[in-house]
């Protein structure tokens, strides 16, 4: 039975305790998109060491009910805290809009998370047209809602739900017939209004930028938040002295909520390597 009401566990640093170098970062996502998100600060950070959690036995977060996120998010902080981390990035859209302030007023460490590049995206648009693909959990939060009304005001930004494109890259349909077909349903609308430039708002769009670019075409500028995500982590940590030092190699553990052999498989393909997968039930 899924519980639509949850009680904070709010975990703070010990008493005379302070974070320090050493301590690794959390990331997770509701399943394998937040990987997109890993590369960017694995690259950037290539000292640090990342725990990954893709919560796949609740992917995806975009359909569920708004208290079911909160609690997920809270569960999975907790799992992080225990695992003494210094910084925690919630490499999900929709995680981001329903939590991301209970997690920062809650736990005593840097918490980052993601917002779709409006912003960015205006500044690009030479037609003032921008299309924002994300989840219907994003786009009809009210944190996506006030991000339109402070940077949206001069373009004309359209909105599209992106529904069933995070399951097809769950399950490795990079470049299926069907992927194509959906793409094809959500982006040619925004092409027709005359959008110059797209937002990906979901972790999971990133992989489908073969496609994406395919039909959209290369006059249209593709966005998504990773490389800035990376950039404010960083700069968080110079600020609280948290960086490890830059002699040292980073490792990198990848646990999974939902079934191990179906997470070993498209963590491996996604991230490049074959890599080990810890399950964890929370």
């Amino acid at each position: 039975m899924i519980r639509l009401g949850f009680k904070l566990n709010v975990l703070i640093e010990p008493e005379g305790k302070k974070l320090n170098s050493s301590q690794p970062i959390g990331i997770f996502d509701s399943g394998v998109g937040g990987l997109s998100v890993l590369e960017h600060i694995h690259r950037l950070l290539p000292a640090e060491d990342l725990i990954y959690i893709a919560d796949s036995a609740y992917m995806p977060y975009g359909s569920r009910h708004l208290n079911v996120v909160k609690e997920r998010c809270h569960l999975l902080a907790d799992f992080f805290i225990r695992q003494d981390v210094k910084a925690l990035v919630v490499a999900c859209n929709t995680a981001t809009a329903a939590a991301i302030e209970d997690l920062r007023q809650n736990f005593q460490i840097p918490v980052i998370g993601m917002e779709p590049a409006v912003k960015p995206a205006v500044e690009a648009t030479k037609a003032g047209v921008i299309g924002v693909l994300a989840t219907n959990g994003t786009l009809a939060s009210e944190k996506f809602s006030r991000l339109v009304k402070r940077f949206g005001s001069d373009a004309e930004v359209v909105f599209q739900p992106g529904e069933g494109l995070v399951e097809q890259v769950e399950a490795g349909h990079f470049d299926s017939d069907d992927t194509r077909k959906m793409l094809l349903m959500y982006l040619e609308p925004l092409l027709q209004q005359g959008m110059d430039t797209l937002v990906l708002g979901c972790t999971h769009y990133p992989f489908l930028m073969p496609l994406i670019r395919q039909i959209a075409g290369d006059d249209v500028v593709i966005l998504d938040t990773g490389d800035a995500i990376a950039e404010e982590l960083k700069r968080q940590l110079e600020a609280g002295q948290l960086n490890a030092p830059e002699d040292v190699k980073g490792c990198i553990r990848f646990f999974s909520s939902g079934d191990r052999e179906n997470s070993l498989n498209i963590i491996s393909r996604l991230w490049g390597v074959d890599v080990a997968v810890d399950t964890i039930k929370l």
